[in-house]
């Protein structure tokens, strides 16, 4: 069978790989969909987690798929039920290095007899939704992190899948004066039919004063500073971090998903001035089924703006690979 691998920087395939062995902790899935996460490109790019892997590494984690095989020790899963995948608690995916990944058509799931690793999904659910249960999951966590409450005026910084899911978290709790900022209008035209009532295309504009024209402002020690109380900062870009620290108000909350790989200065004094929080997030709530409820009454197929084959891999890694093209892109198995 297929099995997206990294074997380099740049160095993605599509390996023939034997079929999986069910062991009696185990069961195989037969995948529907899988997501290309922005992990995922990291990986692809530097050739592995942190450096360039010595041994081909599996990727795929943002998966729903349907029960085909388990072993004599798992229990409660049945043959021919349909689940979405938490990679966390089934270990591998999440640049682990291990020889699983989810861009394939049977994946094993090793120690599904913990019952912590598969989760079902309504019968009318559609692979591809279910899959996007795991960075729905990411994004759910950013907001939770930061404690988002009616009343709040929140900027989500970054509408790639993980800023679209806190978009949508944020909508499905009925939380009004939030607004989304990009670069791409495609996203942030994503991020309105998901219920963003504000966008900000970042181009061209001053961020701080369409937030000020959108939040008000205030001046603190003699600076104009933003009454947004909140921010999502899901773009990974240092430099608008170090703007939030200077420009947000006194008490500010920030909830930091985004990976920032290199070294990041920060005004640590302007921190301690403004007595705000600065909080990372990067798991997902304690119960999984929480994002599985929401897409279940939420329509979240907007942020699927792509789908491909997994003989098309390449060209879908190309798509994902350009902040400009769309949302999230989604393998379909069959």
């Amino acid at each position: 069978m297929k099995l997206v691998r990294i074997h380099g920087p740049g160095d993605v395939r599509l390996d023939e790989v034997p079929e999986p062995e069910v062991g009696p902790d185990d069961v195989v899935l037969e995948v529907g969909a899988c997501g290309i996460c922005g992990s995922d490109v990291g990986y692809a790019r530097i050739g592995g987690v942190m450096a360039p892997v010595t041994e081909p590494m599996a990727i795929g984690h943002e998966l729903a798929g349907t029960v085909i095989a388990a072993g004599e020790r798992v229990q409660g899963v049945e043959i021919g039920a349909r689940v979405a995948l938490h990679p966390g608690a089934a270990g591998f995916g999440l640049g682990n290095g291990g020889p699983e990944g989810g861009f394939t058509k049977k994946l094993l799931v090793r120690g599904a007899a913990q019952g912590k690793s598969l989760f079902p999904i309504p019968d009318d659910m559609p692979f591809e939704l279910a899959a996007l249960a795991e960075p729905l999951g990411v994004g759910m966590n950013a907001v939770d992190r930061v404690r988002v409450a009616p009343g709040d005026k929140v900027a989500v910084l970054g509408a790639g899948p993980i800023g679209l899911s806190a978009v949508a978290t944020l909508a499905d709790r009925g939380i009004k004066d939030f607004v989304v900022v990009d670069l791409s209008e495609t996203r942030l035209e994503v991020a309105r039919k998901l219920g963003a009532p504000e966008t900000i295309h970042a181009s061209g504009k001053d961020l701080w004063e369409e937030l000020a024209g959108l939040h008000g402002s205030q001046r603190f020690f003699g600076a104009q500073v933003v009454e947004t109380n909140v921010f999502i900062e899901a773009t990974g870009v240092t430099s608008i971090l170090q703007q939030v620290i200077e420009r947000c108000a006194p008490e500010a909350r920030v909830s930091v998903v985004a990976l920032h790989r290199g070294e990041t200065p920060l005004d640590l004094i302007m921190v301690l001035m403004k007595q705000m929080s600065l909080q990372g997030a990067m798991e997902y709530p304690e119960r999984f089924e929480e994002m599985i409820e929401l897409i279940d009454r939420r329509d979240l197929s907007p942020m699927i703006t792509h789908r491909f084959a997994l003989d098309d891999f390449l060209e879908a890694l190309a798509v994902a690979q350009s902040p400009d093209a769309g949302a999230k892109v989604m393998i379909e198995m069959d």
